[in-house]
């Protein structure tokens, strides 16, 4: 059951092999990315304070996690321990810190997997601040009945709702009748379904994609391609190939985590250049992956790839992929 306000999702990341595997790699520990990370707030401040509403307009980062270790009102789930937490936390002020200076005011919160189904603590920070926030929360797609939390959920600032492969076979990825119940849900409702996936289930996503064309569909991290290898042109391709499905969109993002995984991050121009041809930009838009992009590289550097790098893409389609993509579909209502 989902209690009325507590953490996003902050690792799924690092509890997600594809990105653990990475940072395990490179040696960064607690203490590291901690500092990294600047001093964490007040213990007073764990409760997700306020920061000032903001209007419309500026950018959009569509992929930030936050969380707290007040374990008191936002415990955990039994699977997992404090010690688990590389990143002991990440609030809502620390993302705005960040972003701000950046031209960035409107931020999507991703439910934190430490957290479970519990999507409390980034309900909290989206009723605390709806102009800045919305959230893509994390339900039991295996339930006998998500459609109708995600009908609830929608009513607190939640516009998507995120699908892990978390070791399912490829050619169970997205098969039962709670999946179906969601896609059809958030065709509806106009919610997204978010799927975070390496590229050897983007076969399987089609399945779904044709029984539901009317679904919006997010792609998280662009399929997660170059994350544990080079890139390859046949994982890039099948990507490309859900471009066929119109209401398909792409996460470019967690540019930290892909190809060389270091600023700055012109390696990545080819792979964005082939899905801005598959896509156009309407269809795209920028997400940090903040905090893991923070450990390793500044707030900056994630979102000068597409601000200032990419040659290709005019000023309207900066526009959207920085901002209008993002906002027509987690802040359009």
């Amino acid at each position: 059951m989902t209690r009325l306000f507590p953490d996003l999702e902050q690792n799924a990341r690092l509890s997600n092999p594809l990105y653990r595997r990475e940072f395990l790699k490179r040696g960064i520990a607690a203490a590291g990315a901690s500092t990294l990370l600047g001093a964490p707030s007040s213990e007073a401040n764990q409760k997700a304070k306020a920061p000032p509403e903001e209007s419309a307009g500026g950018f959009i980062d569509c992929h930030v996690h936050v969380w707290t270790n007040d374990f008191e009102h936002y415990p955990i789930s039994p699977r997992y321990t404090p010690k688990d937490m590389e990143v002991k936390t990440f609030f809502v002020e620390d993302i705005l810190r960040h972003a701000r200076p950046e031209g960035v005011n409107r931020v999507g919160l991703i439910q934190v997997r430490f957290y479970g189904f519990d999507n409390s603590y980034m309900l909290e920070a989206i009723r605390r601040s709806p102009t800045i926030f919305r959230g893509t929360a994390v339900i039991d797609w295996n339930g006998s009945h998500p459609d109708d939390e995600m009908r609830s959920l929608a009513k607190h600032g939640v516009r998507g709702f995120r699908i892990r492969t978390d070791g399912v076979p490829a050619s169970r990825f997205l098969a039962g009748a709670g999946v179906e119940k969601m896609f059809r849900c958030a065709a509806k409702e106009r919610l997204a379904i978010a799927v975070l996936l390496s590229p050897e289930y983007l076969p399987a996503l089609a399945t779904p994609c044709v029984q539901f064309p009317e679904t919006p569909v997010v792609i998280d991290h662009m399929a997660c391609i170059g994350q544990t290898g080079p890139i390859v042109d046949s994982d890039v391709q099948s990507l490309c190939a859900l471009a066929k499905y119109p209401e398909v969109k792409v996460k470019v993002s967690a540019f930290y985590a892909e190809g060389a995984k270091r600023p700055p991050h012109e390696d990545l121009i080819l792979l964005i250049q082939r899905l801005y041809d598959a896509f156009g930009p309407r269809r795209l838009m920028w997400g940090s992956d903040s905090p893991y992009q923070l450990i390793t590289e500044t707030y900056e550097d994630s979102i000068s790839v597409v601000r200032d790098r990419l040659s290709f893409l005019s000023a309207d389609d900066k526009d959207w992929m920085l901002r209008k993509t993002a906002e027509t579909t987690f802040f359009a209502s």
